[in-house]
């Protein structure tokens, strides 16, 4: 791994103020209730070897993307940026679409789905409208799911079959309750389907944030390698959240640790290969070191 890029597929900025950071103010995330912006993620970078990240939006706000856009002007190592776009706005969606191409940083849509009332908002017809314009444009779609919503995916295949999609924090599993059957049986029916990609983050706040080892996240991420195999697997730091249960570098020591025993082409895709694929990465413009 010294001499390829070590991507960071799953990361977030906010500045208090800036949008809306209200979430913030539940006494449970103090921790990270500050602003967090990219001179603060680039000692974390260097002290793993990360060279090259992939911002994931925390807003229903378009101008959340270009706002982060801008700031990766003059941060080389921040090559792809993931933002919302209303995916029911019917005309519009497209144009928006369209607007954000003119980037080579705009790399894919994400929406909080989790957090929609209706547990069927995905498959919804204006919403099934919207992600067409994705597939049309070859725009990838990170799935920000809970374990009861992985029994979409297969509706989705069908009616976007050529849509990457990319399951988030490996459907946020309850580690520290013991969460498995279904959603283990659900994830493997989720990864049949060759266009459906994972990431490997986002455990270590599903664990037990004080107590949690790399032990606890093993069983899971052995079911998402099995499942997905290291090709359609990527490495997701999920800072700062992350830093409610670790520190970045211990995520990214527990993700080592956690792929102990691959071999060098397993982990060069876990680490590298799985993200600049899905994301449509420029491989050849990566830089040598995050500065």
């Amino acid at each position: 791994m010294e001499d390829s890029p070590l991507i960071d597929a799953h990361h977030h900025f906010w500045e208090l103020g800036r949008f809306n950071t209200t979430w913030l103010e539940d006494p449970k995330l103090s921790a990270i209730h500050r602003t967090f912006l990219p001179d603060d993620l680039v000692p974390h970078l260097r002290a793993c070897g990360v060279r090259a990240t992939v911002f994931v939006q925390t807003q229903h706000n378009l101008e959340e993307a270009r706002w982060v856009m801008e700031m990766a002007q003059t941060r080389p190592w921040l090559v792809g940026v993931v933002g919302w776009i209303d995916l029911s706005a019917g005309a519009a969606c497209e144009t928006t679409v369209l607007e954000l191409k003119q980037s080579p940083l705009f790399v894919g849509v994400r929406h909080i789905v989790h957090d929609e009332l209706d547990d069927d908002w995905i498959v919804r017809e204006e919403v099934i409208e919207g992600l067409k314009v994705l597939e049309k444009y070859d725009v990838p779609f990170d799935l920000l799911f809970y374990p009861r919503h992985l029994k979409h995916v297969g509706e989705l295949v069908r009616r976007l079959p050529h849509l990457r999609m990319v399951i988030d924090h490996v459907a946020k599993p309850s580690i520290r309750s013991g969460q498995w059957a279904d959603w283990r049986a659900d994830l493997k029916q989720a990864a049949s389907f060759p266009t459906v990609f994972c990431k490997l983050s986002g455990m270590v706040t599903e664990a037990a944030w004080d107590s949690w080892k790399p032990s606890d996240l093993k069983r899971y991420a052995d079911t998402a390698f099995e499942a997905f195999g290291p090709s359609r697997i990527m490495f997701g730091s999920d800072w700062p959240v992350c830093e409610l249960a670790g520190s970045y570098e211990r995520v990214v020591d527990a993700a080592a640790q956690l792929t102990q025993g691959f071999s060098e082409s397993e982990r060069k895709s876990v680490f590298e290969s799985s993200a600049i694929h899905f994301y449509r990465l420029d491989a050849s413009s990566l830089p040598a070191e995050a500065s």
